[in-house]
């Protein structure tokens, strides 16, 4: 079934009266279907009814759009209706009055007779017929709510918005028109959505439950479907199996957010204004990989002098390893680091102490590739499942593949792609962790039979005649994340202003290095020895020039293989970095979160890389917040976690615990 309803990409910016902004809601995005039931929950102040405002045409997004029925709204109409907390109701008018002023002028099309029908049906519809004649001073709260509701329904709207609709009333009288409200939904298959703060009622009457992040830049943190089957009543739900299960996920969301309402490393215009940079000298790691390029391009083509970063020193590091100590130890300020590292330190991945890093900008995506040793093409090895009937042939030979690091997209898609061929990576073969420059040679030495690396390290391989490349991970997943910024926490809390100039200078960076015009110019730089010290002969393969994978086949035009900056390639999104903690459960490196909400909101800072977009004049390119899928078709949906890490054949026991983090410096 198609979207009814569509929030596309949504924000709302408040100007203040000092001449700065507020982002009330960042990126939303919702998909309704028609005759759905919504509701929207989260803390005070996280936007909600910010939100329904712009589902009733009250309010308009500073950017994106709401979409009914494929037309964009752009104001108020009798096609959506709201029944506010406070009632609403014209005090000098009776009930049935109330009801009619709008059914006389909504629907004047009809007959006086189907009017007056119209009117009468839905004052028994909410059970006041013994009322019509009063006004409101003589009802109770809960009668006057009902009027609302009977007002809004009486006009046939396609969308029914409800702003705390029974807050005010007491729990009786709350209880009574909840039963109310859900029998008439269901009888008119009216499209509801409601803001609440009562989890209870949330669950009662929704079909999902949407979660909002803590505001400022809010955001939808979780959609949590309420598989109980409908109709409903009060204690069938209660006394439904997955009910407190449900309840506890939403209070365990809610809580969550209270602990990361302070978000660290939140920057100050004002700040910047009279401090400017507080700090200019950077000690920056890398690792020699074709995708540094964004970090080299920042130096040598004067990005990080522009934004004031006068003095930053480039330090090529040997390993992952060393560029993980580099942070833990403070000798980097900053460093290029494989995607799951920030997460992985910050949850103390392997038993060591948390420490938390956060990441402001995704600098590369894809730029991959398993290479196999040349023996296993001898033996007609051309697919996955060619690897699997050779390992089956020799059990008693061990087969040697190596990766980056245990928290990197090298490790966590070369061990993807293995179990979906039914082979265990750590069973049927062995996994060993080797830095990227060493791969060739231990290679050539026969210490390895193949290993999931970045470039130049395959096409290297394959100029030697020494290996193949069996896939890319355009094969795997396309646009993963690759390379992130990451910085410590605490670095980001001391010198805010100069991590956003940080990633000011690097976006600008990433953007040069996606014009490929300039790739010949960054080619020379990265051949550097400084740098990667590669030579272009095996470097230009997927960076300038066709794919060659060293299989006997013409090379391919792979045009996103380096992809740093297009298709709205940095900003940080919190789907991956989901899909990346399972990954790590899967596996047995950490516990799966529990807080998982709690984790990714403190890591993954798209914020700050708005913050970053706003200073520069770009727009605030905000991230897909989807369900996606791999290459065997397996569909990652965000708001189950779980459930995605319950269906693989191949994984090792796991735990669902509740991740303790080191608390930020205030």
């Amino acid at each position: 079934m198609s979207s009814f309803i569509e929030v596309d990409h949504v924000d709302r910016v408040f100007s203040l009266p000092n001449g700065g902004k507020y982002i009330a809601l960042k990126n939303i995005e919702l998909k309704i279907k028609q005759g759905e039931f919504i509701s929207l929950i989260g803390h005070s102040g996280c936007g909600k009814s910010t939100l329904l405002n712009m589902i009733a045409g009250l309010d308009e997004p500073t950017q994106g759009g709401v979409i009914l029925e494929g037309r964009e709204i752009k104001g108020p109409g009798p096609d959506r209706m709201v029944v506010f907390q406070n009632y609403s109701l014209l005090p000098w008018l009776t009930v049935r009055e109330n009801i009619a002023l709008g059914v006389n002028r909504v629907l004047r099309h009809l007959s006086e007779g189907d009017r007056r029908s119209i009117i009468e049906h839905h004052i028994d519809l909410v059970g006041l017929r013994h009322a019509a004649s009063k006004r409101p001073g003589e009802l109770s709260g809960g009668m006057k709510q009902r009027v609302a509701i009977a007002r809004a329904l009486s006009l046939r709207p396609k969308v029914l918005l409800l702003d705390e609709p029974f807050g005010a009333l007491d729990a009786l009288t709350r209880g009574n028109l909840q039963e109310k409200l859900m029998e008439i939904v269901q009888e008119n298959q009216v499209t509801s959505i409601m803001v609440t703060h009562d989890v209870d009622e949330a669950l009662l009457l929704s079909d999902r439950v949407v979660m909002l992040t803590t505001g400022p830049e809010a955001h939808i943190g979780q959609i949590l479907k309420v598989s109980i089957p409908r109709p409903r009543n009060r204690l069938e739900v209660i006394n439904h199996p997955s009910y407190y299960g449900l309840r506890n996920e939403i209070v365990y969301f809610l809580n969550q957010q209270k602990r990361v309402k302070q978000k660290v490393g939140q920057p100050s215009k004002v700040a910047m204004i009279q401090n400017g940079l507080k700090k200019v000298n950077l000690e920056i790691g890398f690792v020699p990989l074709t995708d540094c390029a964004p970090l080299v391009v920042a130096k040598e083509k004067g990005f990080f002098a522009a934004h004031g970063l006068t003095q930053v020193n480039l330090v090529r590091e040997p390993s992952w390893k060393s560029i993980a100590q580099g942070i833990a130890e403070e000798r980097l300020d900053a460093a290029q680091m494989v995607a799951g590292m920030p997460l992985a330190m910050t949850v103390g991945a392997g038993n060591k102490p948390s420490i938390p890093v956060i990441t402001a900008l995704v600098l590369s995506r894809n730029g991959n590739a398993i290479t196999l040793a040349k023996h296993f093409a001898q033996k007609g090895v051309r697919t996955l499942q060619d690897l699997k009937v050779v390992l089956e042939s020799r059990p008693d030979q061990v087969h040697n593949l190596a990766m980056v690091h245990p928290s990197s997209m090298h490790n966590l898609l070369l061990r993807y792609w293995l179990a979906s061929g039914e082979i265990d990576p750590d069973q049927d073969v062995s996994l060993l962790v080797i830095p990227p420059p060493q791969m060739v040679f231990n290679l050539k030495a026969g210490k390895i039979d193949g290993y999931c690396v970045g470039e130049p390290w395959n096409s290297h391989a394959v100029y030697e005649d020494l290996g193949y490349v069996i896939a890319t991970d355009l094969d795997i997943w396309p646009g993963h994340p690759e390379k992130v910024l990451g910085v410590r926490e605490d670095w980001v809390r001391q010198y805010p202003e100069t991590h956003i100039a940080l990633v000011k200078a690097l976006l600008e960076a990433c953007e040069y290095c996606d014009d490929l015009r300039n790739r010949e110019e960054i080619l020379g730089l990265l051949c550097r020895p400084e740098y990667v010290g590669s030579l272009p002969e095996y470097t230009r393969p997927g960076f300038i020039d066709p794919y060659n994978r060293g299989n006997g086949q013409t090379p391919e035009t792979l045009m996103r293989f380096n992809q740093f900056y297009v298709d709205q390639s940095n900003c940080p999104g919190q789907a991956d970095a989901l899909w990346i903690l399972t990954q790590l459960a899967r596996w047995g490196y950490i516990p799966f979160p529990k807080n998982w909400s709690e984790i990714i909101e403190r890591v993954r800072r798209p914020d700050l890389f708005g913050e970053a977009c706003r200073e520069l004049g770009w727009q605030d390119m905000g991230y897909e917040r989807q369900s996606f899928k791999l290459f065997d078709g397996m569909v990652f949906n965000p708001d189950d976690p779980i459930g995605y890490l319950q269906r693989f054949n191949i994984q090792r026991e796991y735990r669902v615990e509740e991740i303790s983090l080191t608390q930020p410096i205030r």
